[in-house]
Parts: structure tokens; C-alpha cells; sequence
């Protein structure tokens, strides 16, 4: 019998790279053993995961040699960049955080390349100065970025290049988690609840962040075919007033679309105000290739448990009245 391919997965305790750590133990099919790559084994997610079957391995994206020891036999390698990592403020006075990011890849496709990794699935955004070019109704930011969340990502696919590294070009979206946190209904003054994001009338893509590892471990389920592509996910396409009105459905009490302007939400002050205020102007501006891009049929023959956002609301709200 032969032995099953491994996967090594950064990020194992985060969002992204937690969803496929269990989409792979979940899996029936058996194909792969998890590497779950962490900062630190000890920490009670990583001794969750161990408990529950994975290999846990420490490294750190900062240093070159643990990732390549992470990587050291494994077939199939998932990486992801968390921008909005925290970092000393000595880190941030020495580099911006999308310089932090890349680096970062540059130091996992490396170590991927040097322990002769058979794929990468890298988990990557658009660049917003494709659409937005140099125009100045959107500041730019660090420099020479719009949306440095997805730049950073989109600038770093030329490093996996570089290596020659057989790669997967995995495009993700915003999560619908968002909807349960900084993005959920506000209840105003008058005790309306009200969704106020900055989408005007266009449709924006979600997704439910377990659907990114689920999906990921299709693509490596699937060999060679991937390999070199550029793949676009996403679990629905709504606009700000269908958004509203399934969170209408599921806390069952009228949620009312009422969205700010781009400059009202980059003027809010919060940290991250103004990348998040153009983020959401590209959405828009962009909607009809965004979403043209993720077609929900091609991504449900990847994974057919791919979930709509009433299925996410749904599963959420038994999930709340199970712990309850």
C-alpha cells in the first residue's frame, strides 16, 4: 500500500490554513497526512490539532530554516500570508506590513523550492491598481499601494514564479465571518438595525473561510491540473440589500441596506480605515469582473460543499444553539 502524500500547511491554527488541517482529517478519502505548520506546538490550538490526528510542526515564516524543515518531504505545500498579523512597533517602524508580508513569501517559496515541494497551493487577491491605476479619488497607501492587503499578495505570485515552484494560484474573496464581527448590523439610535457597507448597488462576493481549505484540498486531490492556474473562489455574490436581507431571515428582525460613501468610511480613523475604504470601492467599481471571475458553478464541482451565505447563516445559528 502507498503511503499518503503529505501536506504541509501554514497558518494551521489560523483561519484559512485550520479549515483545510480539518478539511484534510475530515476527509474520507483518506488521500493525505496534515503537516500543520505553527509559531508554537504548545499553544491550545496546536494541541487541539495534535489530538485530533495532525502532524504539528514548529516554524516561523521569518525564519528560512524551519520552514525548510516544515517543508522537508512533504508533496504538497498550502501557504498563506496574514497581513494584518501584529507586529512590534520596532517591526513596523522597519518595514511596512506588505513588505513584511512579502518577505515572508519570498522566504516560504524558497524553502518550498528547496525541499522540492510538488505543489503549492498559494491562497493570493487581485491587484486593485490593475482597475484603479494612479487615480487619486483613492489615496494610496505604504507607498505604492491601494489595497495593500491584496497587492502585497498579488505582486508576491511573481515570487513563486521566480522559483520555477508548481504553483496554484488560489484567489480568495472577503469572508462572511466578517458578517458575525466588524461588518455585522449596527442598531442605530432609533433601534433599527442596519447593514451599512460601503457597496452601494453592486453585488460583492463572500465566502465561508472553511470553504478555502475544502477547496484547496480538491486542488491538490487533483494532481498535476491545477498546477500554473489561476483559480477565483467564492460562496455567493449579493449585494448590500440581498446581504441584508438574509441577515433579516436568520436574527429575525428587519436589517436595513443603508451603506456609507467610500470617503465616509475612509474618514472613520480606525486603523486600516482607509485601505478597508478603497478595498470596498474596488469591490464595487470592479464588481462585474470580480464576480465574473468566481463562477459558483465551477467552484462547486471543486467542492460540492461549497456554502451560500444563508447555508453559512444557517449552519452558524445551529452551531450558537448547540453550544448554548
Amino acid at each position: 500500500m502507498a503511503a499518503k502524500k503529505v501536506i504541509s500547511v501554514v497558518g494551521a491554527t489560523g483561519s484559512q490554513g485550520g479549515g483545510l488541517v480539518h478539511a484534510i482529517l475530515d476527509d474520507p478519502r483518506g488521500q493525505f497526512t496534515v503537516r500543520a505548520i505553527t509559531r508554537s506546538a504548545q499553544s491550545t490550538a496546536a494541541r487541539e490539532l495534535t489530538g485530533a490526528g495532525a502532524e504539528v510542526v514548529e516554524a516561523d515564516l521569518e525564519d528560512g530554516q524551519s520552514m525548510l524543515r516544515a517543508f522537508d518531504g512533504a508533496d504538497g505545500a498550502f501557504i498563506v500570508t496574514n497581513y494584518w498579523a501584529e507586529q512590534s512597533a520596532e517591526d513596523e517602524a522597519r518595514r511596512t506590513r506588505a513588505a513584511r508580508e512579502i518577505a515572508q513569501v519570498e522566504t516560504a517559496a524558497l524553502a518550498a523550492k528547496k525541499a522540492g515541494v510538488g505543489h503549492v497551493v498559494w491562497s493570493t487577491l487581485e491587484d486593485t491598481r490593475d482597475h484603479f491605476g494612479t487615480d487619486d479619488r483613492v489615496p494610496t497607501v505604504d507607498g505604492r499601494f491601494k489595497v495593500p492587503h491584496f497587492d502585497a499578495k498579488a505582486e508576491a505570485d511573481d515570487i513563486f514564479r521566480s522559483h520555477g515552484l508548481p504553483t496554484t494560484f488560489l484567489r480568495t474573496t472577503l469572508f462572511f465571518e466578517g458578517f458575525a464581527g466588524a461588518l455585522a448590523p449596527i442598531r442605530g439610535d432609533d433601534g433599527v438595525l442596519r447593514l451599512t457597507l460601503p457597496m452601494a448597488d453592486q453585488p460583492m462576493s463572500g465566502i465561508a473561510v472553511a470553504d478555502i481549505g475544502k477547496t484547496a484540498l480538491h486542488l491538490f486531490a487533483h494532481g498535476t491540473e491545477f498546477i500554473g492556474r489561476t483559480v477565483s473562489i467564492a460562496g455567493d455574490h449579493l449585494t448590500g440589500d440581498q446581504y441584508a436581507a438574509a441577515l433579516s431571515e436568520d436574527l429575525g428582525e428587519e436589517v436595513a441596506y443603508s451603506p456609507v460613501s467610500w470617503d465616509e468610511f475612509r474618514a472613520q480613523g480606525f486603523p486600516g480605515a482607509v485601505e478597508m475604504g478603497n478595498m470596498f470601492q474596488y469591490y464595487a467599481e470592479n464588481s462585474a469582473r470580480f464576480v465574473g471571475d468566481r463562477e459558483l458553478a465551477q467552484v462547486r464541482e471543486l467542492n460540492p460543499e461549497l456554502q451560500s451565505f444563508r447555508d453559512w447563516l444557517e449552519l452558524r445559528r445551529n452551531a450558537l444553539h448547540t453550544t448554548e
